[in-house]
């Protein structure tokens, strides 16, 4: 019996899961949702996140049933502070009686006294063991942080934890019809489609990336081979995607800007392969089975890389001082698949 049936009395009816971070960070715990959703199927669980994810929790109705936006806290920088704002929220969040709070937010520093604050009738989560703030609400609810563990199995590992039983760590990301419209009304789809071709995303969020005339010259590479290239991208990272465009020798197609997470995941789906920096399509990549090969200039790939070595490469950025490498990881994986290269 997991540990919330035992403490409550009951199974819990009213859940709420702590995580407002980025995509790619939503994606690392979809193993652990679907364990959450398989031991309460009939329980109502909200995601308290960024505004942003209310289409991840459109997306994923199997395992979410409600959407809340969440304001920002002090010391929390995923999130512009608005204290009425946050202060509103708190006050509804304690009228909402969730029976269990969920914190999946990270080592549990800040983030676990504020939980507390939403008057749940049992808080979990993590604790931090390697910081001068370590506060454990609750050592039968809340487990040490592994800060060394893998982003996916660490969520699983807090299911098990609390005696919810878990299946595997495969990401998932549901395409829709809509998803496929949208991108099917992209204006460059009709050439994208011609031929096998290859997405390539230079941008991504953190503050040091793969220099764009290396990603340049990896495109060049493959479009050698016959594979036509299709930039992505955010509308943010549009001048990212020219500067590769402009230092590249072949054409290629740009969609940056021109894609939600939906109409890029079915885009990706349909292509050969994926070159990134470490960030969110990346994570997207390995939830649609789509092969990669994905530079990490500051994150370590045990923590956050791809878990399928087989198909998907992780290249640290003292590796790829040069294309070369980046080049041959591709090229082995494209053969791979059969395609002549």
């Amino acid at each position: 019996m997991d540990k919330f049936t035992c403490l409550l009395g009951y199974t819990p009816e009213r859940i709420a899961v702590f995580r407002a971070l980025k995509v790619g960070d939503l994606l690392c715990a979809v193993p652990a949702f679907r364990a959450l959703r398989r031991a309460f199927p009939n329980a109502h669980i909200s995601l308290i996140s960024l505004p942003w994810a209310e289409e991840f929790v459109g997306r994923y109705a199997a395992y979410f049933d409600e959407f809340i936006p969440f304001p920002g806290y002090p010391g929390l920088p995923e999130q512009a502070l608005d204290a009425s704002r946050t202060i509103a929220f708190l006050q509804e969040m304690q009228g909402r009686n969730f029976d269990v709070v969920l914190q999946m937010q990270g080592n549990g520093t800040i983030v676990n006294a504020m939980v507390l604050l939403l008057g749940a009738k049992a808080t979990a989560g993590y604790y931090p063991t390697q910081h001068a703030e370590q506060f454990c609400p609750d050592e039968r609810l809340f487990m040490p942080y592994p800060p060394d563990e893998h982003e996916v199995k660490r969520h699983v590992r807090l299911m098990e934890f609390l005696g919810i039983p878990t299946q595997d760590f495969s990401l998932e990301f549901p395409l829709t019809k809509a998803d496929a419209r949208r991108a099917e009304a992209l204006s460059a789809w009709s050439e994208i489609i011609q031929q096998p071709f290859v997405c390539i995303h230079p941008g991504g969020i953190s503050a040091r990336r793969w220099p764009a005339s290396h990603f340049a010259k990896a495109a060049d590479a493959l479009a050698a081979q016959g594979y036509t290239v299709v930039l992505t991208g955010t509308q943010p990272e549009e001048q990212t995607v020219e500067e590769v465009r402009q230092q590249m020798h072949y054409p290629a197609l740009s969609v940056a800007g021109a894609t939600d997470l939906g109409s890029l995941g079915w885009v990706l789906r349909k292509s050969s392969l994926l070159l990134s920096n470490d960030t969110g399509v990346a994570h997207l990549a390995v939830a649609l089975q789509v092969p990669s090969v994905v530079i990490y200039t500051t994150s370590r790939p045990e923590e956050w890389g791809p878990l399928n070595p087989q198909r998907h490469r992780t290249i640290r950025e003292a590796e790829a001082t040069d294309p070369e490498r980046v080049i041959e990881e591709a090229m082995k994986l494209l053969a791979y698949q059969g395609f002549e290269v």
